[in-house]
């Protein structure tokens, strides 16, 4: 589940991935904020290297501590290097992205009553990562789909659901032209759905699913999806909110390991420039902080980041403001020290 209590422990050591571009600037950002509202954290940080995959170090620190938070990670396009993102999923088991989309109070969007939850399976689908050319000028990847994953997850968001007062579960997928792949996941979700009688269960298209979600976006409420459609409806939804830099993300794992992080571009254009927008990389530490049972913590911080956003005084560029990173991060802090 997503909740595991490690309140009994005083210190938490976690593995930080500070990634590239603006991945160090907010990463900085969270650690100093973290700092200010007393989090007992030990931070553990590695490096990644795009181009050479997952490290020893890494590896090692990730499966000791159990709990990661990463910053945004390159990904070379066109060269052969499997993503970074996805070599961290398939290694440590994390089958289920959680994506929370809430509307910020004062932060005007065309939408002020998002409050939906899309939990992505993430080890398959078309992401398996098989691909072919059979013959010159055409290439095909394979979907793979199994009951044993599409059950997995399905548990999960029901699980989910219950744990956080959700009241329906809506199944997405393309059955109706995908029959045996999409219409595992379906059949896996549909045995599910009958073991949780409290919550109410629908399903919808994929087309339709996007078309409902930007009509009234108040009628969703978790939503689980297999790999591709849950990477496309996720960025749907973030964008309902005000775009990628306020999403939160969390990965899990059967074992116990978890990785938090933001999900958005490394923006190599302002790094270095002490413009980033740490806000989404604080949302993803949020939910590690109940993740780990943390939440007087959590709820501390995200008091001062739903207020300064509402407030709108103290804005990076990309939310229509001209304050620096660290301007934003000192006002969090502020806030934080004079809760206390």
């Amino acid at each position: 589940m997503v909740l595991r209590n490690y309140s009994t422990q005083p210190i938490q050591k976690v593995t930080l991935i500070p990634g590239d571009g603006i991945g160090l600037e907010i990463s900085e950002s969270v650690k100093k904020v973290f700092a200010a509202a007393k989090v007992p954290i030990e931070w553990e940080t590695v490096v990644v290297d795009a181009n050479t995959g997952i490290s020893k170090e890494v590896a090692e620190s990730i499966r000791k501590n159990k709990i990661g938070l990463k910053g945004p990670i390159s990904t070379p396009i066109g060269t052969g290097h499997q993503s970074l993102n996805l070599g961290l999923r398939k290694t440590f088991g994390l089958y289920a992205n959680v994506r929370p989309c809430l509307s910020i109070p004062g932060h005007k969007t065309r939408y002020d009553d998002v409050n939906t939850v899309v939990i992505r399976e993430n080890t398959e689908g078309e992401y398996s990562g098989i691909e072919n050319m059979p013959v010159k000028g055409v290439a095909q990847s394979i979907k793979i789909i199994t009951k044993e994953a599409s059950t997995r997850i399905a548990n999960y968001a029901f699980q989910y659901a219950l744990a956080n007062g959700r009241k329906k579960v809506t199944c997405i997928h393309k059955a109706n032209i995908m029959k045996q792949s999409d219409g595992l996941f379906v059949k896996s979700c549909r045995e599910v759905a009958t073991r949780y009688p409290t919550v109410k269960y629908e399903e919808l298209t994929i087309d339709n699913n996007c078309m409902q979600l930007v009509l009234n976006p108040a009628q969703l409420d978790v939503m689980v999806l297999p790999n591709l459609y849950g990477d496309i409806v996720s960025d749907l939804c973030a964008g309902l909110i005000g775009g990628l830099g306020l999403t939160p993300s969390g990965n899990i794992g059967e074992n116990g390991t978890a990785i938090f992080e933001a999900v958005h571009g490394t923006a190599p254009d302002i790094a270095g420039q002490n413009k980033a927008n740490p806000t989404a990389l604080l949302l993803s530490g949020i939910m590690m902080l109940r993740h780990l049972g943390l939440n007087t913590h959590a709820n501390k911080i995200e008091s001062a980041v739903l207020t300064t956003l509402g407030e709108g005084k103290i804005m990076t560029g990309d939310m229509g403001g001209k304050s620096s990173c660290t301007d934003y991060t000192d006002e969090l802090c502020r806030k934080i020290q004079n809760a206390n």
